[in-house]
């Protein structure tokens, strides 16, 4: 049987390169989901991705969803809803964590800022180091600087990266940018993927128009 690239279910897509996982293939949270082919790029344990999502608890209910194709590097950190402490109190300190009778004060979620699931979309680029804070929506092709702190949404295919991270520009133009919004390579099949390397990988923007 012949294959058109990578089997997607593998942990390491190259045996050769075992600090490049698939991590759809390590995740064992039910609270994270992940797509084909999105992989974490760490010499210190690729496979462990799921250390590099923090504070995230099943009983708050949000959710760390990643599209297919990303490229995520070495020590990024989704900080999930479970960080966030109450705020409109006096004092913004978890005395309840703390026990020995500080139980007391724990608060009700209601009091808890939530902002809800943390969404990236497909075919991302995160460089090494960055931060995304809790709730944050990521566009699709978009890419993030290295040692970023996402704390905003950030739109498909435009480049951010600081701290906060901010819109450095636009990958394409308006109208490009709609085209491929429209297109999803990423959902194409593995053989109509690997027909089109070119085209995808081409500086040649007119090329993916006649993908086919």
């Amino acid at each position: 049987m012949r294959r058109y690239g990578p089997d997607p279910s593998s942990i390491y897509p190259n045996e050769a390169i075992k600090q490049v996982c698939f991590i759809k293939n390590v995740i064992t949270r039910p609270n994270i989901i992940v797509g084909d082919y999105t992989y974490y790029d760490d010499s210190d344990g690729a496979e462990n991705f799921e250390r590099h999502v923090t504070h995230h608890y099943e009983f708050l209910g949000d959710l760390l969803i990643i599209g297919k194709f990303c490229a995520i590097g070495r020590g990024v950190e989704f900080i999930m809803n479970g960080a966030n402490h109450r705020m409109n109190s006096v004092t913004t300190y978890p005395f309840n964590i703390m026990g020995n009778g500080w139980e007391k004060a724990t608060p009700e979620l209601i009091d808890l800022p939530f902002k809800g699931n943390t969404v990236v979309g497909n075919d991302v680029w995160f460089g090494q180091n960055v931060t995304v804070l809790p709730g944050i929506h990521v566009g699709d092709g978009a890419i993030v600087a290295a040692n970023s702190t996402v704390a905003k949404d950030v739109p498909p295919y435009t480049v951010v990266g600081g701290n906060p991270a901010k819109l450095i520009r636009k990958r394409f133009d308006d109208r490009m940018i709609e085209y491929l919004l429209n297109l999803k390579w990423w959902d194409w099949s593995a053989k109509k993927i690997f027909d089109n390397l070119e085209a995808l990988c081409s500086g040649d923007l007119s090329k993916i128009r006649s993908a086919e």
